[in-house]
């Protein structure tokens, strides 16, 4: 009985086939065989060719139909998908304008590819919704341009970052998409929601999630609330952990903010903090073997990570750099850059790593604080905790996880240092909401057992 011809046979030319010699065949092959496999051949590439002939048919005609719904609607906005995220400076590379888009819930079945679904509200809605961008609804101003408070048709607060039109520039178009990009992406209850985003004619809108107790800065600075006490900073350095490790590590690819800063970290009414502004956000590469992202330097004065700043090589230790100056903040209140403070302690980082190894932690601690024995101990083990994520080399750094495991741990011992102390109540400010710990178990997305096991929101 005669073998059928193995299908390592059948070559791509002509050339190819007649160059094989068939002893190095597992049988002989008659012509007539030979026949045969190329009558199989030719078959199969004329229905190859007629297969495609009616993709190409349907192709042309599905592009027709959605060229004749795109002009319908061509006079408002333009719609958008994202493709690429691989822009030398600042990130993505989103290669078409936008048309409002809005999330039902917090992110959808397609966050992970970057994809937004259908919008159902207009720029006209966005308009109705400020009072047309009155003064009165004005909540903030920043380098992206002004920001207002709004009420959708559904009741939903949110808040609306609208480009300054004298600043429509290339940076801040890349700044727009890539900020979008990383909000399509991420699900967690300590980062602001994106509601939607557009291009109209000359403005860029982007519409988030309404934080309406201010920013840490402003807390730190009197500004906001009563000024926050121990148990509150820690409360809000372990939400901030949160965010960035699932930034890091359960987000794919993994996000690096790179602006970690404490006027971008919004304050709730319940004192809980959400991670804003992802202008400056870059997605890791998904490489597994790459060790770093070559990039523009971007950031602010004061958080941005020296080794990036001198290799251009942004990893996800940037941020930890960033939030070890963070931690310096909420302990002494001061600015990463007190520059009318004497010239020993115009770098805040460098005074407040001095006055620890000094073994006088105490001269560092924001004097808005009231003392204690549980209070003290917090500020020398989170100054210790800030000392090597500040560390010069970002492998010597520790990762966000780690950072989130040490905080719990210290927030624990805290609990009991002050649970044994008469005074416990004066670690939270008078504005500290009252909140049934036992149904805050979860709160802080990890669950508070002898692992600290992280858990994703």
């Amino acid at each position: 009985m005669k073998k059928a011809p193995h299908r390592s046979m059948f070559q791509s030319s002509r050339g190819k086939q007649d160059s094989t010699s068939q002893r190095d065949l597992p049988g002989k092959i008659s012509d007539k065989n030979q026949h045969k496999t190329h009558s199989v051949q030719n078959y199969f590439k004329a229905a190859s060719r007629k297969l495609a002939g009616v993709f190409t048919i349907l192709l042309f005609r599905k592009r027709k139909k959605g060229n004749t719904n795109d002009n319908k609607t061509n006079n408002q906005v333009k719609t958008l998908s994202f493709s690429s995220s691989t822009d030398h400076s600042t990130g993505s590379d989103v290669r078409s304008s936008a048309r409002l888009k809005s999330f039902g819930s917090y992110g959808s079945s397609t966050s992970a590819s970057g994809h937004i679904p259908t919008p159902d509200f207009s720029f006209e809605d966005i308009c109705k919704a400020t009072g047309n961008f009155s003064e009165g609804n004005k909540i903030g101003e920043g380098r992206f341009g002004t920001v207002y408070k709004g009420r959708l048709k559904d009741g939903s607060l949110v808040a609306v970052k609208r480009t300054k039109k004298d600043k429509y520039e290339e940076g801040l178009s890349l700044q727009f998409k890539n900020e979008i990009l990383a909000l399509s992406k991420i699900e967690h209850r300590n980062l602001v929601r994106l509601f939607g985003f557009m291009e109209h004619r000359d403005e860029q809108i982007i519409v988030v999630e309404y934080v309406g107790n201010g920013n840490l800065r402003e807390h730190l600075d009197g500004v906001r609330g009563n000024g926050l006490e121990i148990a509150e900073r820690l409360d809000i350095a372990i939400d901030v952990a949160h965010a960035l490790t699932y930034l890091h590590t359960y987000t794919d690819p993994p996000i690096i903010h790179r602006d970690i800063k404490a006027s971008n970290i919004l304050i709730t009414e319940k004192l809980r903090a959400k991670v804003a502004d992802f202008g400056f956000a870059r997605l890791a590469l998904e490489d597994p073997a790459a060790t770093h992202i070559s990039t523009q330097v971007k950031g602010t004065a004061g958080y941005v990570d020296p080794e990036y700043t001198r290799t251009y090589q942004l990893t996800e230790k940037s941020d930890v750099y960033s939030f070890g100056v963070l931690l310096v903040e909420l302990m002494t209140g001061r600015y990463p850059i007190e520059s009318k403070r004497p010239v020993k302690e115009r770098i805040t980082i460098r005074w407040a790593m001095k006055s620890l190894n000094e073994g006088e932690f105490v001269i560092a601690m924001d004097p808005r604080l009231r003392r204690s024995p549980a209070s003290n101990m917090v500020v020398e083990k989170v100054l210790k905790l800030a000392h090597q994520c500040l560390a010069p080399v970002r492998q010597s750094r520790p990762s966000m996880k780690n950072c989130a495991e040490v905080l719990w741990g210290i927030r624990k011992n805290f609990k009991e240092k002050a649970s044994s102390s008469s005074s416990s109540a004066s670690h939270y400010s008078a504005n500290f909401p009252d909140i049934d710990a036992r149904n805050n178990r979860h709160l802080f997305g990890i669950e508070e057992d002898e692992s600290y096991r992280f858990i994703s929101a």
